[in-house]
């Protein structure tokens, strides 16, 4: 063993990963501080993940030196760095889903009271620990695999978007658990896409761009500037103006018809009575906490499950949506926030996105490859998708991955865009893409629904929005109004200065924001369930 420096935790020397002709990390080095939060940042595709997983022995390295307090390690395997005092919570859940969770605990050596107690901590107290890990929802899951990585008491614990999946509430207790670790003999290393998490937790950040370490930077105030510059190589943001009303139709316009209308629609026990209405050139913002019935209303629209009640109309016809082939037919096209469910990982770009419009360039005979091929093209440069790690879309970043699911449907022209949360997971650059995509879209007279679990892209993008509260509709915001105060007043159902629609307030009952992180509670009292999220598929 070489003896590198007693004054690090954790130091990391021109560490460096290819895959075929794919470069992951160029020259990756990273120097983390007893009692810090650290945070690593990058865009998708800088490196981040990979370097994580070498640090816990997931991937091994083709070249560079690791060492803790002092000493040069070589980690061979996730169970050795465990054993070692590295731990990571990964993006995707490190747990088996046909166990249930105490099995899993056991697969780990992991001690049930320590993990119970972090559990309640992390507001997750009342987990029956025989659930079976395939039933239980990716948010669930993911405080699962902090509890666990927190009650063997690591010397390092590395959290890779801990908080993407996870509702507000969550959220805010694994930033508390976070913020008590500093100061210590221990240390957390932080992966956020979200600036306000990085401020309120950690000390300093490295940034990663293209493989390779390109500075390291003291959170404080106004270091956000010198992080996004180091991220993009630039400082431009590229981010677009805010909406504010900007819909070429929309409401006010005389004689509007809806692009798309629900009239009363209920599904199940948790989307009671939706009405609201979609023109065409407008970006429509849904805003609710997590497990309000957004889930419910995306899955109706775009055709994976059925009403109970009420009524869907497309430009003014009464449509009947059984399967999300006739949800396409009928033009509303769907993007999930989940890319890895909605995409063939194994099959090419060009595959993916030509897929859904293949019957259209097939005369009777085999498709034309040329028209084919000339029309993935045309949606790959207006998108930017960077392709160069190869045919294949799993070999893509998390956000250029996300590119392909919006690429696939704008190849194919775009009647109604149904967006469950697209930019979750995803770098500062690709955001500012799609959101300009969104609202070109808009502008040449698509209709855009958009889900959105960050509030400050309802101005940022969307022309009015709509609040759901126990799966109905209680408040209607313009965007020049929909600062984030008053959206996540109108999400837990206060009084604010939003309008609500006529008769809301009888229909529904306001609550107070859960003291001490827990969940608020929804309509009958029920806990919000946390969703899923995406896979960033960084490398």
């Amino acid at each position: 063993m070489t003896t590198i420096s007693t004054d690090m935790l954790l130091e990391a020397t021109g560490v460096s990963k290819t895959y075929g002709a794919v470069v992951a990390l160029k020259s990756a080095s990273l120097a983390v501080r007893p009692g810090e939060v650290h945070a690593l940042m990058g865009a998708n595709g800088a490196g981040k993940s990979t370097l994580v997983k070498i640090l816990t022995g997931a991937v091994r390295p083709d070249g560079g030196t690791i060492a803790v307090r002092g000493r040069e390690r070589t980690v061979h395997s996730p169970a050795e760095a465990r054993h070692g005092g590295l731990v990571s919570v990964y993006q995707e859940p490190a747990l088996i889903p046909d166990l249930d969770v105490r099995a899993n605990l056991r697969l780990t050596e992991t001690p049930v009271e320590p993990f119970r107690h972090w559990l309640a901590e992390l507001g997750l107290a009342d987990l029956d620990l025989s659930s079976q890990v395939r039933r239980m929802p990716l948010a669930s899951l993911r405080i699962v695999d902090l509890a666990r990585a927190l009650a063997i008491e690591p010397d390092v614990l590395m959290l890779d978007e801990m908080t993407a999946a996870l509702p507000a509430n969550l959220t805010e207790r694994v930033l508390e658990v976070v913020g008590r670790r500093r100061g210590g003999d221990r240390s957390v290393i932080f992966i956020s896409h979200r600036m306000i998490e990085i401020a309120a937790v950690c000390d300093r950040a490295t940034v990663l761009r293209e493989g390779e370490t390109v500075g390291v930077v003291d959170v404080t105030e106004g270091s956000e500037e010198r992080i996004v510059e180091l991220m993009l190589g630039e400082i431009a943001r590229e981010m677009p103006a805010a909406a504010g009303g900007r819909a070429t139709g929309g409401p006010g316009a005389p004689g509007a018809v809806p692009r798309l209308a629900t009239r009363g629609l209920t599904s199940g026990v948790k989307l009671h009575d939706v009405s609201f209405d979609l023109y065409p050139g407008e970006v429509l913002g849904v805003v609710a906490l997590e497990g309000q019935g957004q889930d419910e209303l995306f899955d109706v629209l775009a055709g994976s499950e059925r009403p109970s009640a009420g009524e869907i109309l497309v430009d003014g016809r009464p449509v009947s949506l059984r399967h999300p082939a006739d949800a396409i037919r009928a033009g509303l096209v769907y993007v999930a926030a989940d890319r890895a469910e909605a995409l063939l990982m194994q099959r090419s770009v060009r595959e993916n996105i030509a897929l859904p419009f293949t019957a259209r360039i097939r005369n009777w005979g085999p498709i034309d490859l040329g028209k084919e091929r000339t029309t993935v093209d045309e949606a790959v440069a207006r998108l930017q998708i960077d392709a160069r790690a190869g045919g294949e879309v799993r070999r893509l970043s998390g956000g250029n991955q996300q590119k392909v699911t919006i690429a696939r449907w704008v190849a194919g022209g775009v009647h109604t865009m149904l967006c469950f949360d697209p930019t979750r997971g995803i770098d500062i650059r690709t955001k500012a893409q799609i959101y300009v995509l969104l609202r070109d879209l808009a502008e040449a007279g698509a209709a855009v629904l958009l889900y959105t679990s960050e509030l400050k892209e309802v101005q940022l993008v969307c022309d009015r929005a709509i609040v759901i509260f126990g799966g109905r509709v209680v408040a209607e915001v313009a965007a020049a109004d929909a600062d984030e105060s008053s959206l996540l007043r109108a999400a837990y159902n206060l009084r604010s200065d939003a309008v609500l629609p006529e008769d809301a307030a009888a229909e529904t009952v306001a609550v107070e924001p859960a003291a001490s992180g827990q969940p608020a509670a929804g309509a009958g009292g029920r806990q919000p369930d946390p969703t899923d999220a995406p896979r960033e598929g960084d490398r």
